[in-house]
């Protein structure tokens, strides 16, 4: 057992920018990043006995974490609607009046970004990670064609927001 929790710990120190980068991709809110981390760290420690290194960790890793962040995307919006009162938490609106230029181009990229779709937004954040299709195809189980076509659908979203 003690072997398992160091490779384990290694595998997270290792990837452990892998699951910030994926949980921040989906929230905004630190403290809804920082649970989004917590159960991606639990749902890799319930199924890392199962890996056994048959794939490459980094790509079950991100599995693992883009899964995790899809259900807690899920049960926030049920939550959300069922509690219509309650407004959900988003990208702060308050103007930042230094701003440079590439700064408001990034803000406005990123706001696009939260708009698509959570499978969308899946690729388009394994791509920005300059990941093969190949790769993000296996991570979010589609062919590396099917990856292509929709990148292009993406991208034409994006330009039409």
């Amino acid at each position: 057992m003690k072997n398992l929790e160091q490779e384990f710990t290694r595998m997270v120190k290792e990837q452990k920018s892998t699951i910030y980068t994926v949980c921040m991709m989906f929230s905004d809110n630190a403290d809804e990043v920082d649970d989004m981390v917590q159960e991606t760290l639990i749902n890799m420690w319930n199924g890392f006995e199962r890996f056994e290194n048959r794939s490459n960790p980094r790509t079950w890793i991100w599995r693992i974490a883009m899964n995790t962040c899809i259900s807690f995307d899920r049960k926030r919006r049920r939550q959300s609607d069922t509690a219509s009162s309650l407004s959900t938490i988003g990208i702060s609106s308050v103007a930042v009046t230094d701003e440079s230029q590439n700064d408001k181009q990034i803000r406005m990229l990123h706001d696009r970004i939260h708009k698509l779709g959570v499978f969308d937004r899946a690729i388009v954040l394994l791509w920005l990670e300059d990941l093969s299709y190949e790769e993000i195809g296996r991570i979010v189980g589609i062919s590396a064609k099917n990856v292509g076509v929709r990148l292009v659908r993406i991208r034409k979203a994006l330009k039409n927001m």
